[in-house]
């Protein structure tokens, strides 16, 4: 589990890039199953800038392809705030995330137009078809190089699987992904040194520009829910915890 290693890894990574300005962990041979933003999160409260990438399953054809290639392939960011959560985002280079899918489909629910594609490379908004056929990138071209980056970061550079070796290797068992994840981390003080301030105010400059303009903030709506949470409580509807209660039974 990707999450354990991390935690296993995380005070010799920390010390490294302290030491370094800037150190790599590879994470091989790994099932990734939560939120790749739970990876970062962790290296921005020390003051660290760091992102993280990992492939899963071939479920992503490349722009002007039609066969899955590609994993969904998210990629997180985060910078540290003084005072305050630090900017973070985690994105899947697919349209949309796998799961999303599969809600829709449980659901009964159509996919916006632009996700997927049938088995027959037609686009459909059916759940169903696109998850016998395949999930489109964001952005077109644009996402799809992304996803192919992440492949190589994650997969060939740190000696460990693609999203379609991942998924030859499942066999039809309908597992989690199973390959490599790359974390990046960057410190800052090494880098600026004295001027950290005066650059890092540079960055709080831009964060309020864009809130100035109605801009939301990558992660700041996370934040605002989990102190929500973490006072009140989690609703979730009455059919989900039926089922959650039955899988406990």
């Amino acid at each position: 589990m990707a999450v354990i290693a991390l935690a296993i890894a995380l005070p010799a990574f920390i010390g490294k890039v302290r030491a370094n300005g800037i150190a790599a962990l590879a994470i091989n041979r790994c099932v990734h199953f939560s939120a790749l933003w739970a990876d970062i999160e962790p290296l921005t409260e020390q003051g660290l800038v760091a992102l993280a990438c990992t492939p899963s399953h071939a479920w992503v054809t490349p722009a002007g392809g039609s066969r899955p290639l590609f994993g969904t392939n998210p990629i997180a960011f985060g910078w540290p705030r003084p005072d305050r959560p630090p900017f973070l985002f985690d994105m899947a280079t697919s349209a949309a995330a796998r799961g999303e899918i599969e809600l829709h489909h449980r659901a009964g629910t159509p996919l916006p137009e632009g996700w997927g594609i049938d088995k027959a490379g037609n686009p459909s908004t059916d759940a169903a078809s696109v998850l016998e056929g395949a999930m489109l990138t964001f952005g077109g071209h644009k996402g799809s190089a992304l996803a192919a980056m992440v492949e190589l970061l994650a997969g060939p550079l740190i000696g460990d699987m693609t999203s379609k070796e991942s998924l030859a290797y499942d066999n039809g068992t309908g597992s989690s992904p199973y390959g490599g994840e790359l974390i990046i981390a960057l410190d800052p003080e090494r880098f600026l040194g004295a001027d950290k301030a005066k650059y890092f105010a540079g960055a709080e400059a831009m964060f309020a520009d864009m809130q100035a303009q109605g801009a939301r903030i990558p992660g700041e709506r996370r934040y605002r829910q989990r102190r929500q949470s973490e006072q009140y409580g989690v609703e979730i509807p009455r059919t989900l915890y039926d089922e959650i209660m039955a899988l406990c039974d």
